[in-house]
């Protein structure tokens, strides 16, 4: 809506109060209900509108229309320039008496642009005088107290001047004045000297520790390392940076704004020492230092600078489960970076670390070493077993740890995954065996006081031995198990003298678990959350360095220390060849002819769809699709979708593809998806003669209907414009990820025919990791600050969220994935495998390492199990209608997603503004509010719709925002990734910038000031760079489109074939329901609806559930039609039948009547007439509680209660 808001004082009788009125656009009305709140933003033009006046019409509004009681009018000035010229001419003496004393206004100029008013002083001392006397923060709450507006206010000195190289970098002292919450303003950067006190500061000013900074204190100087780093473009054009510091101890939050992206020049892992004001910031919740100045420091790192380097030989990751804090990554970044030659990898029970350590040694240049720190028993899996180190000397080793730790799992898993001895010796070639820390089983033989020849018969099992820093075993001081230091050192050399007597090396380890000294507060906090009564009394578990270790063990002596720190490690290393986790290339299952098969399946398929003679750029694509995909070897992959999903149409099943397969045409053509990802066109069924549209449409089913020149036939609309690249990458050699939407009914059936193809031995459930997600890392976080009496703020809390997130808590089982292994080779040469979540009654066996980290080695199937497929077999049994003929430019389908009308119903009856109530993708409350936002006509619109409403905060706090102030249409908004990629290119970014700009946003990583800078070269809007920053997760443009397909197929059903679609939603979809609530009508179920609605987010889980449930059968009751109760002879177990004008409910809509029981029931119908209540229970064997239902629903009306009651009659 927009109209003049004079005319509209002027036609409700209102005096307009002023002329200033005039001009102005009344363009947006809010209404709260809940608050009785209306808001009117108006539009103004030149001349300023003062808060007076906006309170006198505000006055007069509400006097003449008694609903305003409560209005707030909110002017928007179009553009700020002239306004704000006017107001500083009309009270330039009341500003002025605004400077501090003895600024004379000649001595300053004044200069305005967009939403800035820069005040210029002539000098260095008017500049500092007008600095501290706060006048910034005096004009804005002027002009906001007497005109509303919000204007950045700066004090500006005139000399330019130039930074050197190296020194400090200085921002143009000003506040940050919030004027509203969502509204700032700051410094922009200004390359210089700075003025006098912020150098003085930064060269000699004190420290700050983070912990003692407050509120309002002036020209703080801290220093700290930069953790995070978020960067927002404003509306102003400018940039906001938000630096997370860390000191170690706290964290602080300092804001920067800068002019251009290349002014930016912290990044994360920067340490710095900066300056500046502390003042609360109402936006972040917490204290935050405005950026003054700042320069980079060199500060005194922790570094190994021995001239011959130790190798750390047992370091955990947060894959040892519930424990250990390092990220790998991180872990091996250090290790390379300290110049050591190599790094063992040793996590508790477990090799999930594996994939990403070998890609960060790969990326370091650093030899890694594959072990783990096992748990070694005799032979009962209920023993205590004691810990041992294997590490893989070679590939035989590697893969003879890969069946020990399956044996571990899948056989011999109590409590932990356990390896009997007989085992390990079975499989110990390549291997070398560590006897562990203090919890193995030589140390304790020691600590227990066993004999020399026991202790002897131990040490000669193991190849090498292991001693430890002091420290890590201190609590058994605590514990009294140890008298003194001299005790545990006295343990420490025997095992020295042990290894010499049995010339075995013997090597110090740090048993890692943390990366640096301070980093303990993470394993504090973590192991306090599982209720650890010595979790504040932490081992120093952190990576040493040679230096470090080498004072751990002085009281050995130079030669023994050296020994056990530096040469026998360095000897271990040696011993291990450079070996990886998973194997290179890619080992498909074999299928004869593969490659000319799906040829000949995509040459045969095109011609049949456009004739022999192709378009030039139908027989490119297919070209340059299948050169792709033979070069690289995945006509296999291809090759065994195309038979799952030709075996599932065949069975009567459709598929609907997910992922980025839609954008393939090959997968098109072989009927692995419905998606054809050609740009628009016509083709003709008859002469196949082909158009391709030149109207700028993304999407052949929005072409108008057309008759072929040549034949006169209807011609069919294809295409959605999807480029293979977004598949394959731009070189073609991604590993494919076909993912695939079985009906739920024929999820098993397809999990059997892979089975079949490749044989039961060779097929495994594709394994997934849990790890503590950021919400439950919050939660140990706060629960430990509160245990603590610690006040922490929103920063601190979210580094140390940082640190603890990502551990390992379990494992699991992706819902649809395979992976297959060729015949000719082993598991074991990928992975080993365990039971989900360690649950050896589950059956169930699953890959150890994720997924992911195998997908580009093995076959990877995602046969996921879905509704809609199941929903669309239903409404063809019902109708016999096939979907697959439905078209996609159905008039009165189309018009569903934009109002009730196809309905027959208004608004009010249907309880939404859109038909699409139960439609699969659209029916959810959130998506109808997309759609009565975006009132879509055309199909490309609902593929938009669908990714705005599945990505994450794409819609929300992003585009829908832009679409209401009317920015930019939802034909240019962000919904798919795609988008991104398609338009960078378009604007002139290099393509693969482009494609990886694309994946960062997409993955929620957001952009770098490098990208920014060179989209904003290339002259991208500002509103598209802050949008893409916004973006946590995006879909792929054909993963959206087969879901709309789908979604289509259905509404078209519920339009014209109403109660067959309710029947197959709620038969399907509906697993709570109300039965008593839907049988008394339409008034009963929206009176419930109201109900639910009242109690907000303190609904019940079960209530939220029930909702939409209600929604669909409200909605299908005002249509006219209704529900009819359980009929004991004609209601099926659990669908719902369609009956005169209405749906008969099944057995499984009572409650307390569950599915097993249902189907008890219908079993029991087919033995005939029931001759009593007590005949009907012995057959269908129901419980009390379940009969009592049966009653309650009068569904034995008429049938007598007893067997001999029938019989006497």
């Amino acid at each position: 809506m927009s109209q003049d808001f004079y005319a509209f004082l002027t036609r409700w009788g209102i005096d307009p109060v002023d002329d200033a009125w005039r001009g102005t656009r009344l363009f947006k009305v809010e209404v709260s209900p809940r608050q009785v709140l209306w808001r009117f933003h108006i539009q103004y033009q030149e001349s300023p509108i003062s808060k007076s006046l906006l309170d006198q019409t505000s006055e007069v509004l509400s006097h003449q229309l008694e609903y305003l009681q409560n209005l707030e009018l909110l002017i928007h000035p179009s553009t700020v320039e002239p306004i704000l010229s006017r107001i500083l001419e009309k009270h330039n003496a009341q500003l002025n008496s605004l400077l501090p004393a003895g600024i004379a206004p000649r001595q300053l100029r004044w200069t305005i642009e967009d939403r800035r008013l820069d005040l210029h002083a002539a000098d260095f001392d008017t500049y500092q005088q007008l600095m501290e006397g706060q006048v910034c923060n005096l004009l804005s709450s002027w002009l906001w107290d007497n005109y509303r507006l919000r204007v950045v206010v700066r004090v500006r000195p005139l000399e330019a001047v130039v930074q050197e190289n190296g020194g400090p970098v200085y921002i143009s002292r000003q506040e940050a004045i919030a004027l509203l919450p969502g509204y700032s303003s700051g410094p922009a950067k200004k390359k210089g000297n700075g003025y006098k006190r912020g150098q003085a500061v930064l060269t000699s000013g004190p420290v700050t520790p983070f912990k003692e900074l407050e509120d309002g204190l002036r020209t703080v100087l801290v220093e700290g390392e930069v953790w995070d780093k978020k960067v927002t473009l404003r509306r102003d054009g400018r940039l906001l940076v938000l630096y997370y510091l860390t000191d170690g101890q706290d964290s602080l939050i300092i804001k920067a704004f800068y002019d251009q992206a290349k002014e930016d020049q912290i990044e994360s892992g920067d340490y710095i020492r900066a300056c500046g004001n502390v003042n609360y910031d109402p936006n972040l919740h917490e204290i935050a230092m405005l950026l003054d100045a700042w320069n980079k420091q060199y500060r005194t790192v922790r570094d190994d600078l021995e001239p011959v380097k130790r190798v750390e030989l047992h370091a955990h990751t947060k894959m040892s489960s519930m424990d250990a804090l390092c990220e790998v990554q991180e872990l091996v970044k250090k290790a390379a970076g300290w110049g050591h030659q190599a790094l063992a990898i040793t996590d508790h029970g477990c090799t999930q670390a594996f994939p990403d350590a070998y890609k960060a040694a790969r990326t370091h240049k650093i030899k890694l070493l594959y072990g783990v720190e096992a748990y070694l028993v005799e032979e009962d899996k209920r023993e205590r077993p004691y810990h041992i180190v294997l590490l893989a000397r070679n590939v035989t080793g590697l893969q003879n740890m890969y069946r020990l730790v399956s044996a571990s799992y899948l056989s011999h898993y109590y409590r932990f995954p356990k390896i009997p001895r007989a085992l390990l010796q079975e499989y110990r070639e390549g291997l070398l065996v560590g006897s562990a820390c203090e919890a193995g089983e030589l140390f304790q033989a020691l600590l227990k006081g066993a004999d020399e020849a026991e202790v002897e018969k131990i040490a000669s099992f193991y190849d090498y031995l292991e001693i430890q820093p002091l420290a890590n075993n201190e609590f058994l001081l605590r514990e009294g198990r140890l008298g003194s230091r001299r005790d545990l050192e006295g343990l420490v050399i025997k095992i020295v003298s042990l290894g010499k007597k049995l010339g075995k090396p013997v090597v110090a380890t740090g048993d890692v678990h943390f990366l640096e000294p301070e980093h303990e507060v993470f394993r504090r906090i973590i192991q306090a959350g599982q209720g650890y009564e010595d979790a504040q009394a932490q081992a120093p578990l952190y990576f040493k360095t040679t230096a470090e270790m080498m004072e751990e063990f002085s009281f050995l002596g130079e030669d023994d220390k050296k020994a056990v720190v530096v040469d026998n490690t360095c000897l271990i290393a040696d011993l291990i060849e450079d070996i990886k986790p998973v194997p290179d290339g890619f080992y498909p299952p074999q299928i004869d002819r593969a490659e000319e098969e799906i040829s000949s399946l995509a040459w045969d398929r095109v011609a049949q769809l456009y004739g022999s003679n192709l378009p030039e750029l139908i027989e490119a694509r297919v070209c340059k699709e299948l050169d792709s995909i033979i070069r690289h070897g995945f006509s296999v992959l291809y090759l065994i979708a195309q038979k799952l999903v030709k075996k599932s149409n065949d069975d009567g099943y459709l598929v609907g593809s997910r992922g980025s397969v839609g954008s393939s045409l090959i997968a098109y053509l072989t009927g692995i998806t419905e998606v054809n990802p050609l740009p628009p066109h016509y083709i003709c069924p008859q002469c196949k003669w082909t158009a391709f549209a030149e109207d700028g449409r993304d999407c052949g089913a929005d072409l108008p209907d057309a008759s072929c020149p040549q034949c006169g036939k209807v011609v069919a609309k294809e295409g959605f414009d999807i480029p293979f690249e977004t598949f394959l990458g731009f070189e073609g050699d991604k590993i494919p990820d076909i993912d695939l939407n079985f009906s739920g009914e024929y999820q098993s059936r397809a999990h059997q025919y892979v089975e079949e193809l490749f044989g039961k031995e060779n097929v495994f459930r594709a394994g997934t990791i849990s790890t503590i997600a950021e919400r439950t890392a919050y939660g140990f976080v706060v629960r430990y600050a509160e245990d603590k009496n610690m006040q922490l703020k929103n920063s601190e809390i979210n580094r140390l969220v940082r640190g603890i997130a990502g551990v390992r808590r379990t494992t699991g089982q992706h819902p649809g994935g395979l992976i297959v292994v060729p015949r000719d080779h082993n598991i074991h040469e990928f992975t080993p495998l365990q039971h989900p979540a360690e649950n050896k009654d589950s059956g169930i066996i699953t890959t150890h390492f994720e997924y992911h980290a195998i997908g580009d080695q093995l076959v990877k199937l995602d046969i996921l199990g879905h509704d809609d497929p199941t929903v669309i077999k239903a409404l063809e049994d019902l109708t016999g209608i096939k979907a697959a003929g439905i078209s996609l430019s159905e008039p009165q389908t189309m018009q569903l997603f934009s109002s009730v009308e196809p309905l027959g119903l208004t608004p009010e009856e249907a309880g939404s503004a859109v038909g699409t109530i139960g439609v699969p993708e659209f029916g959810t409350r959130f998506v109808r509010q997309i759609l009565e936002s975006t009132r879509p006509t055309t199909f490309s619109e609902l593929v938009r719709i669908c990714g705005l409403s599945h990505g994450t905060d794409v819609w929300l706090n992003n585009a829908q925002s832009l679409i209401e102030r009317e920015i930019a249409p939802l034909n240019q908004v962000i919904c798919n990734r795609d988008d991104i990629m398609t338009y960078l290119i378009q604007k002139g970014l290099e393509k693969k910038q482009a494609f990886k700009i694309m994946e960062q946003v997409r993955k929620g990583k957001g952009l770098s000031s490098g990208e920014i800078e060179s989209m904003e070269a290339c002259s991208v809007p500002s509103w598209y760079i802050d949008s893409c920053q916004k973006i946590k997760y995006m879909f792929p443009k054909a993963h959206a489109v087969a879901y709309v397909i789908n979604s289509f197929r259905i509404a078209y059903f519920k339009v014209y074939h109403p109660l067959a679609f309710y029947a197959s939603f709620f038969s399907v979809r509906a697993e709570d329901f109300e039965a008593e609530t839907v049988l008394k009508g339409h008034e009963a179920i929206r009176q419930r609806i109201k109900e639910i609605d009242k109690m907000g987010n303190e609904a019940p889980q079960k209530e939220r559930k029930l909702l939409p449930i209600l929604e669909v059968a409200a909605e299908m009751c005002a249509r006219g039609f209704h529900f009819y109760p359980v009929d004991i002879y004609q209601s099926q177990a659990a669908k719902y039948l369609v009956k005169d004008q209405g749906l008969l409910l099944p057995f499984s809509a009572l409650p307390n009547i569950g599915r097993s029981a249902a189907e008890g029931v219908e079993k029991a119908q087919q033995a005939g007439a029931f001759i009593s209540v007590e005949d009907f229970q012995q057959r269908t064997h129901l419980n009390k509680t379940s009969m009592d239902v049966l009653r309650q629903q009068r569904c034995f009306e008429g049938l007598p209660e007893s067997n001999q009651i029938q019989l006497f009659a």
